[in-house]
């Protein structure tokens, strides 16, 4: 296995000011910003951001936060408003939704299955305590959401603790959100942050991404 490397990062509205410049200066590789929430937020930040972003040549992703409503029709909206392209990864955010009716393990399925009938392919999965408390010693695999590759949310240990079996293993590692978990918390650019380790090296998270190698180019 690789190296795991430290070079993406996760944003949203939230984050007021972006310098993307020194975000790539910083060593980033990777930004998966917030496009939906639910069946009507849109992030207003995310198309201007998308396109500075791959300005500076960063690979680019879009996350949906999932609420207690129709699956399905959340997806629509996500592919609708994120207009993902190959090289864009594509992930439902799913836990516990502070401020109404939390996203079920049935539309997560609707979402993650229409998902797939639209783009072709299966999104990721973010959660932490939410996947682990429903899906944790749980086996068989489950039939749709084993199609995902897993990012935890875990701020503490050496390494992401108690994957559910239904995951072989964790893809990217929330390990801080700027404030909790190890160092490093900070991105120039940024400031504190949320931040990502991937299980595995640079071609391989090129791969994930959907980022086909030049010929002749050689993996890192």
């Amino acid at each position: 296995m690789a190296a795991r490397i430290n070079v993406v990062i996760d944003l949203s509205h939230h984050r007021e000011t972006v310098d993307f410049d020194a975000v790539k200066g910083d060593g980033i590789v990777g930004v998966i910003h917030k496009a939906t929430e639910g069946l009507g937020f849109s992030d207003k930040t995310y198309a201007a951001r998308r396109d500075e972003a791959r300005r500076r040549g960063l690979l680019w992703g879009a996350y949906h936060s999932g609420v207690g409503a129709n699956g399905s029709d959340q997806a629509d909206f996500f592919i609708k408003t994120a207009d993902p392209d190959e090289q864009t990864l594509i992930v439902l955010d799913y836990e516990t939704n502070p401020t109404g009716p939390t996203m079920t393990l049935d539309q997560a399925r609707e979402f993650v299955g229409r998902v797939e009938e639209i783009t072709g392919r299966y999104p990721g999965l973010y959660s932490g305590r939410l996947i682990k408390e429903q899906l944790g010693g749980v086996t068989p695999p489950d039939p749709v959401l084993s199609n995902c590759f897993l990012w935890i949310a875990q701020y503490g240990g050496p390494r992401p603790l108690d994957v559910p079996p239904t995951f072989k293993t964790w893809t990217l590692w929330q390990y801080t959100d700027g404030v909790h978990g190890p160092e490093p918390h900070r991105v120039k650019g940024v400031g504190q942050c949320d931040r990502n380790r991937f299980n595995g090296g640079l071609a391989q998270l090129k791969k994930l991404w959907g980022v086909r190698r030049k010929s002749g180019a050689k993996a890192r």
